[in-house]
C-alpha cells in the first residue's frame, strides 16, 4: 500500500510549514507548493531527515492564470494522488478601500478565493472516487463580520467559509472530510504582508494545528481556533447590533 499523500499551499512559511512538519511526522508524504523555491527546499530538507518522508517540491505563484490547473495536471503527471489538501495559499491588505491598489485587491481575491475553489474542485472528485480524503481551507475568524480596513480580506475569508461549509454537506457519506479552519491572530508572517500588526494576542500555529485535527475528528464542518475568538465569532458579532460590530471590528484590526 502507498502512504497518503498531503498538497499544502502556502507552505513555505506559518501555517502551511507548521501542518507540513505535523502532517510529515503523522506519516503522510507530501507536495510544497508555495513561490519560494529556497525556503520549499530547505523546509523539504529538514522534514526528509526527520521523519523519512518523501517531499515533492513544487514552486509556483499560484496567482498566475492557469496556475491552478496546471498543479494539478503536474501531480497527476507525476503520479500523486493527492488524500489531504490544504488551502493555506492567500494574503491580506490592510487600509481604506479607496486608497488600495486595485491590482493588489483583484490578486487578493482571486488567491484567496479563486485559487481555494478551483483546488478543492479538482482534487475533489479523485478523492470521492477512492472515498477517501481531506481537504482543510484555511478561513479565518475574520470570516464572521465584515471587517473595515481589511474589507476585502475579510469578505474573502466569508466566502471560504460558506464556501466550504456548503462542500461540508455536499460530502457527507463520501468518505472525504471538509473543514474550514478559522484562525485568529497567529504567529506567522501574515501581520507583515498586510502592512499592519493589530493583534493584541496571538495563537501558535501548533496550537491551531491541534485545533484543526480536533475537528476532523469530531467531524465539525468548520472551527474557530481558540476560545475566546470563538466565543467574538460565533456570538458577540452576532448579538451586537450592526453598526456597534462594525465599529468594534474596525477598532479591532486599527493600528495599535
Amino acid at each position: 500500500m502507498t502512504r497518503p499523500t498531503a498538497l499544502i499551499t502556502g507552505a513555505s512559511t506559518g501555517i502551511g510549514a507548521e501542518f507540513a512538519r505535523r502532517l510529515g511526522a503523522d506519516g503522510l508524504d507530501l507536495v510544497l507548493v508555495a513561490r519560494s523555491d529556497d525556503k520549499l527546499q530547505d523546509l523539504a530538507t529538514e522534514i526528509r531527515r526527520s521523519t523519512g518522508m518523501t517531499v515533492t517540491v513544487l514552486a509556483r505563484d499560484l496567482g498566475l492564470p492557469g496556475a491552478s490547473r496546471d498543479l494539478v495536471a503536474e501531480c497527476d503527471g507525476l503520479g500523486l494522488e493527492i488524500d489531504f489538501l490544504l488551502n493555506n495559499a492567500g494574503f491580506g491588505t490592510h487600509g481604506l478601500v479607496a486608497d488600495a491598489d486595485p491590482e493588489r485587491l483583484a490578486d487578493e481575491i482571486r488567491l484567496n478565493c479563486g485559487v481555494l475553489t478551483e483546488l478543492s474542485q479538482r482534487f475533489l472528485p479523485g478523492m470521492i472516487a477512492r472515498r477517501r480524503g481531506t481537504i482543510v481551507n484555511v478561513a479565518s475568524n475574520a470570516a464572521f463580520q465584515p471587517l473595515p480596513l481589511m474589507a476585502v480580506y475579510g469578505a474573502t475569508k466569508a466566502y471560504v467559509l460558506s464556501f466550504t461549509e456548503a462542500l461540508w454537506h455536499e460530502t457527507k457519506g463520501t468518505g472525504v472530510r471538509v473543514l474550514a479552519l478559522c484562525p485568529g491572530p497567529t504567529e506567522t508572517p501574515f501581520f507583515d504582508i498586510a502592512g499592519e500588526d493589530f493583534a493584541r494576542s496571538k495563537r501558535t500555529t501548533t496550537q491551531l494545528i491541534d485545533t484543526a485535527k480536533r475537528a476532523l475528528a469530531r467531524d465539525q464542518p468548520s472551527v474557530v481556533d481558540g476560545v475566546s475568538n470563538a466565543v467574538v465569532a460565533r456570538l458577540a458579532v452576532r448579538l451586537l447590533p450592526k453598526k456597534l460590530a462594525l465599529w468594534g471590528a474596525e477598532k479591532t484590526v486599527g493600528p495599535r
